[in-house]
């Protein structure tokens, strides 16, 4: 028993580490985004912009008098949105992955990006039409104003967002189909809110297609101090939520049997797993348009470092989701700067090369 227990207590100290690492690792990417981009900042004065704003009588301002306004009121909200979307999106995935029995399970496979992406193109298509002046107005949340149009937009992608994962499970429950075709039941319905989306695309004019374009590539552009005012709760207890659950998560990798000679009442614990993150990649989504693949490449990476353990599982796939999102984000930032190329494109382009990696590795073995 004792070999046994040094052999746990040796695996659980190499996940405590590489979590540390993972940190530092995040810290340090946020760091350097906030100081590169189309002007750069050097670290100190990074360093120094944020030491003033929290703490202005012990800290001096930056020597470069512009470095306050970009880093705390340009780029920061902008990073901590990118940390929160990454997050939501890689917890999604392991949980509905967990749940669901599923390593191919994402927010983006069950339907819901396509779902929040239909809410947003319906209301930048026929808004206009269906809320008349109400549209037009604005509306001021923590001294930010916002137009009306971005809070209908962000509402009709969150609601359809997460109606639609409750639909799928309705579905599943009341037909008792399979977990396999539960999955295809949510790509099927993705595809018809895909198709939503194109038709809606051909009745617009010309301003809003373009609006509908390129809230679908996904970005950080709408990012403030009231959008992460709103967001960091949302996250921060759904993560916590999701976290509790982790050793019902670690019986269902087992089997559904399995879980219920365990105690665990499964369609009830399936269900909660589900809204819980939907709720969080939702209201994430609905103020950064749809990026794909997060949800898949996090827990994939993680599970292959340190095991099936969503103890560890879930916090490691969280700020590895924020590190690639984080990142993605930075590069999208200088590759063309000034102008900025949308993460959803970079993110579609690492997540096409890291499946294919995957299902080439081990001479051509398949994804398990």
């Amino acid at each position: 028993m004792t070999g046994v227990k040094r052999v746990y207590e040796t695996a659980r100290r190499k996940k405590v580490i590489f979590l540390t690492i993972m940190l530092v690792a995040l810290t340090a990417a946020s760091i350097v985004a906030l100081a590169v981009g189309s002007v750069y900042i050097p670290v100190s004065d990074v360093l120094h912009a944020i030491g003033h704003a929290l703490f202005p009588d012990w800290v001096s301002a930056p020597e470069y008098s512009a470095a306050s306004t970009i880093v705390v009121k340009l780029r920061a909200p902008r990073i901590i949105l990118a940390i929160l979307a990454g997050v939501s999106l890689a917890v999604a995935g392991t949980a509905m992955q967990g749940v669901l029995r599923n390593p191919l399970v994402s927010p983006f496979t069950l339907g819901l990006s396509s779902a929040a992406a239909f809410g947003a193109a319906l209301t930048i298509a026929v808004g206009p039409a269906i809320f008349g002046a109400a549209y037009y107005g604005t509306a001021v949340f923590m001294g930010q104003v916002f137009p009306a149009s971005t809070v209908w937009m962000i509402l009709f992608a969150f609601v359809f967002g997460m109606s639609t994962v409750l639909l799928v499970y309705l579905i599943a429950r009341t037909q008792r189909i399979s977990q396999s075709t539960m999955i295809l039941s949510g790509v099927v319905i993705g595809y018809l809110f895909q198709a939503g989306i194109t038709f809606l695309k051909y009745i617009s004019d010309e301003g809003a297609l373009r609006e509908i374009t390129i809230w679908l590539m996904g970005g950080m552009w709408g990012a403030t101090w009231a959008t992460v005012a709103i967001l960091l709760p949302v996250v921060v207890v759904c993560v916590y939520l999701v976290e509790r659950t982790a050793l019902d998560l670690n019986a269902f990798t087992s089997g559904d049997e399995v879980a219920k000679n365990l105690g665990i009442n499964v369609p009830r614990m399936r269900l909660y797993t589900l809204l819980v993150v939907s709720f969080a990649t939702s209201a994430c989504l609905a103020f950064t348009g749809v990026i794909g693949f997060i949800g898949l490449m996090a827990p994939h990476i993680c599970r292959m470092l340190i095991g099936n353990d969503h103890k560890y599982l879930i916090p490691c796939s969280a700020l590895m989701g924020a590190l690639i999102l984080l990142i993605s984000d930075t590069v999208g930032r200088i590759i063309l700067a000034p102008v900025e190329l949308p993460v959803g494109v970079i993110m579609y382009v690492i997540g096409g090369v890291f499946f294919v990696y995957l299902i080439t590795r081990g001479r051509g073995r398949a994804v398990e």
